[in-house]
């Protein structure tokens, strides 16, 4: 074996961000085919993409951090922008959705919109 148990370590830890990462943004895919309307498919575009490029780039950083002893700050930046703004950008595409008039899917016809509700009682 010539590589030492941390590398080894590291190489796994690598490989399961990568493997998750791709797994959430193929969910992420199927999500946005397979859902109804906007508002399940922000849903799934943003929680399952957000949670697999960022897992991906955390596996790129470890493998480069690991493999060539490079620290990417780009990598880092890239991290924090998009959990950040992935959520505040499906928030307001779902909150212009739900201004123009769009209503939620549901399986019986039958939704409550609490927001508008709220909108009315002030």
């Amino acid at each position: 074996m010539t590589g030492t148990t941390t590398e080894f370590i590291m190489n796994i830890l690598v490989i399961v961000f990568l493997i998750a990462g791709t797994f959430f943004v193929i969910s992420a895919s199927i999500g946005v085919i397979r859902f109804p309307d906007i508002y399940t498919r922000l849903h799934a575009s943003t929680k399952a993409a957000t949670l697999g490029i960022s897992g991906i780039m955390i596996g790129a950083f470890i493998f480069l951090y690991v493999e060539h002893q490079i620290v990417s700050g780009k990598l880092i930046l890239g991290i924090i922008f998009i959990l950040l703004t992935a959520p505040v950008s499906a928030h307001m595409i779902g909150r212009a959705a739900h201004s123009i008039g769009i209503k939620p899917w549901s399986q019986d016809g039958n939704t409550k919109d609490e927001y508008a509700d709220a909108l009315k009682d002030k």
